[in-house]
């Protein structure tokens, strides 16, 4: 019997985040990597039968929530602050995931992004713990490349 190829899964903490207007950058944390069809139920009103049919509808993309702990480096808010002021910068970003030998192996291209929302740390005197910043950004559209 020939070898079987095993593929195994890839581990979740080895990730880039590369976006144009801030650079490469780590992350703590990325989440919001979601798609959906709306699906549309649709009858004519001749149809004699009782269950319609299933039509696709739009496309929807969640946020994409990035994280990372809170430095000088004010790249991120001085992007969501450009949006406050009215000069909104959509930009296409990319997030690698990488194999154990920091090579590339599946990318999202995310699409006509924008931060709609910036989280600031919370501040705790009884705590030791790092001051986290998120950044929410829509997007027009995501697309899974494997490398």
């Amino acid at each position: 019997m020939p070898p079987i190829n095993r593929i195994d899964p890839l581990h979740v903490g080895n990730f880039i985040v590369d976006i144009p207007v801030i650079g490469a950058s780590a992350f703590s944390e990325v989440s919001g990597l979601d798609a959906c069809i709306e699906v549309v139920d649709y009858r004519e009103g001749n149809d004699p039968e009782s269950n319609p049919r299933k039509l696709q509808g739009l496309k929807k993309f969640t946020n994409i929530t990035l994280k990372r702990g809170l430095t000088t480096d004010l790249a991120l808010w001085t992007w969501f602050q450009n949006g406050l002021t009215g000069s909104v910068e959509k930009v296409d970003f990319t997030i690698s995931l990488r194999d154990q030998s920091d090579v590339p192996v599946l990318t999202w291209k995310v699409r006509n992004a924008w931060p709609c929302k910036w989280f600031g740390p919370t501040l705790s005197a009884n705590s030791s713990d790092v001051a986290i910043e998120t950044l929410e950004i829509c997007h027009e559209g995501i697309e899974l490349v494997v490398a």
